[in-house]
């Protein structure tokens, strides 16, 4: 589990562009030491260190474990960088979101958030209450700083709700501060005062059927993989699936369901009490998000 790797900053826009781009020219940038990183990059030394680790939590680079600290890009990564390297398009965001909610090891405070925490509403108290006694359970034996959390719950609001939100009078129209996943409108103010804050629904027409496709085939257990069945519950209450990365309600999943089974990616069943979907494509998780592209680009 890792905590605070952010260094307290959000992802910017124009960041994981920057270093992807960057990459591509020099997989050791963020380690050179005959070219400063932070000339390169133009970035800070604690940003540096910040968008090393944000462009691994987000699946589009990786590091060995040992030997040269390059990064190349993932598989992912590549796709992305192909088809949209600024990072405009929805679908985009929700894979980076997904990618970033579903991280246990490297982004444990955002796996917690949406896979774990069950409170709609909530103040940093509760969401500090919750997850420490969430990390007793898990390691009993090491004592997390209540600092290092309230660090990882203010990035996570900043990540998900954008400034002209929280802080209206300081916005500078031409200002990069935002993170993009701000754009997904999944986290809201529900009393400023208060401090107050909500998980919130997506708009349905912001998730295009084959993301959410893609996030149901990279959850398949081996099961659901020689059965190419999954239940519809499955879906809603699974860690990591669509239900609860995405706050989905059963209303809007039906939808997306019934979109991709419309598309004829998916079948629908619901005989006998039992709800499930069967899949009908061979495609994997880097083949939707091709699909995807594809799609959008008409």
């Amino acid at each position: 589990m890792k905590f605070r790797a952010h260094d307290t900053f959000f992802i910017r826009k124009g960041w994981l562009t920057k270093g992807m781009k960057n990459i591509l020219i020099d997989p050791t940038v963020f380690v050179n030491k005959t070219n400063n990183p932070m000339d390169t990059l133009g970035l800070g030394a604690n940003m540096v260190k910040s968008l090393r680790y944000w462009l691994q939590a987000v699946g589009l680079t990786q590091e060995p474990n040992s030997g040269q600290r390059h990064q190349t890009l993932t598989p992912f990564g590549q796709v992305i960088y192909e088809n949209d390297k600024y990072i405009e398009e929805p679908g985009t965001l929700w894979l980076l979101h997904y990618k970033l909610a579903s991280n246990f090891e490297d982004a444990t405070s955002w796996y917690y958030f949406f896979n774990e925490f069950k409170l709609s509403e909530f103040t940093r108290d509760d969401f500090i209450s919750h997850i420490s006694n969430f990390l007793k359970e898990k390691e009993p034996e090491k004592i997390h700083s209540l600092k290092t959390l309230e660090d990882d719950y203010n990035c996570i609001i900043n990540t998900y709700l954008p400034r002209f939100k929280s802080n209206p009078e300081k916005i500078n129209p031409e200002s990069n501060i935002d993170c993009p996943l701000g754009e997904l409108q999944i986290v809201d103010i529900s009393n400023k005062k208060a401090k107050l804050y909500r998980k919130c629904q997506p708009k349905p027409d912001t998730i295009h059927p084959l993301i959410a496709l893609a996030i149901i085939i990279d959850n398949l257990t081996e099961q659901s993989k020689k059965s190419k069945e999954i239940k519809i519950s499955d879906l809603q209450n699974s860690y990591n699936n669509i239900g609860k990365i995405l706050n989905l309600d059963i209303i809007t999943l039906t939808s997306l369901l019934y979109k991709l089974e419309n598309s004829e990616y998916i079948k629908v069943i619901r005989t006998a009490g039992l709800d499930v979907i069967r899949l009908t494509t061979e495609l994997d998780f880097i083949g939707c998000v091709k699909e995807y592209y594809l799609a959008i680009n008409g």
